[in-house]
């Protein structure tokens, strides 16, 4: 019993949601835990549209920030169902991942709750969410796990 209480402390210590994020504390640099998600989804065929360094942009006009990255990919097989359940959710495709590195050197790997986009557009029922989550988290998982 106490393995799995101290199991699930952790998780909680480590994984945070605010509306409709998730965000994991990774064991991983900013750098390391961008350089596995992106890994990870060219080994499962996911296209990246883009990466976006905005500590290095800041940097560009003479401001500061903490590491902070958006990696931004998707598969119109998967995006295109949840779009045919709800039109509307095509502002939030293709899917997100913000790596960041706080004040204490903690990185977090942070993306959009499948089941807040589907409440937020009305699509809770539509079948694809559970293949999102499903993808989603093991993505997570790749990039932030040693």
């Amino acid at each position: 019993m106490f393995p799995a209480l101290f199991f699930f402390l952790m998780l909680s210590l480590s994984v945070q949601a605010a509306d409709g994020v998730i965000s994991i504390k990774s064991a991983n640099s900013c750098e390391t835990t961008a350089d596995k998600l992106v890994a990870a989804l060219k080994a499962k065929g996911m296209r990246i549209f883009a990466q976006i360094d905005h500590s290095q942009g800041a940097a560009k006009v003479g401001l500061e920030l903490l590491p902070t990255k958006v990696i931004i990919f998707g598969n119109p097989k998967v995006g295109t169902h949840l779009m045919k359940c709800a039109q509307s959710a095509g502002i939030d495709m293709p899917m997100k991942a913000l790596i960041t590195e706080d004040a204490d050197g903690n990185t977090w790997y942070s993306y959009n709750d499948p089941a807040y986009l589907a409440k937020r557009h009305g699509a809770e029922g539509c079948e694809i969410l559970g293949k999102m989550t499903k993808a989603l988290g093991a993505f997570a998982a790749a990039a932030t796990n040693p």
